[in-house]
């Protein structure tokens, strides 16, 4: 038993970085604190420039080196987006609001796609082409769900409307 807590080569892997030459933080691990081959004369590149609008964390006073622009916040997702980063990032008053903007923001693009005369597609959009092929049997559950759904709105909505119902 003892032997067997020693040798721990029964374990699959076990070991697997142990050959230097295998270890991909070898280098960086044998770096002692006076030598920093490729850091001493490493010049830092210069700063992106914002174009437009960019949300960073309270956390950091700067901008990152670099950022995406192509989707700069805007509309009532943008609006929710900006109250969410003047809260830390440790909160929920960051996260949530910075998810239900991402839902809506689905909602404005589908708006945007109307008033600028496209038509969504939202079949393609969501990859259905790939559950028919791949999940049919995921799909018709999806599909199940969201006319039971649906039907229990209709219903709801404009159901009968009787005293003997009691809510």
């Amino acid at each position: 038993m003892e032997n067997l807590a020693s040798n721990y080569s029964h374990i699959k892997g076990w070991g697997i970085d142990a050959d230097p030459k295998n270890d991909p933080t070898y280098p960086m691990r044998k770096r002692s604190n006076d030598t920093h081959e490729g850091y001493g004369d490493w010049e830092r590149p210069t700063q992106q420039q914002p174009e437009v609008e960019v949300l960073h964390s309270t956390e950091r006073p700067n901008l990152s080196s670099v950022f995406g622009t192509s989707t700069p916040p805007s509309g009532l997702s943008g609006m929710i987006r900006r109250m969410a980063f003047k809260h830390s990032e440790n909160q929920y008053r960051h996260w949530l609001p910075l998810i239900l903007a991402d839902r809506i923001n689905v909602v404005e693009g589908i708006i945007e796609d109307f008033k600028s005369g496209k038509v969504p597609n939202i079949f393609a959009e969501k990859g259905m082409k790939s559950d028919m092929k791949h999940d049919r049997k995921g799909l018709a559950e999806k599909a199940a769900i969201v006319s039971l759904a649906i039907a229990a709105i209709v219903v709801w909505k404009y159901g009968k409307k009787s005293g003997s119902r009691k809510y």
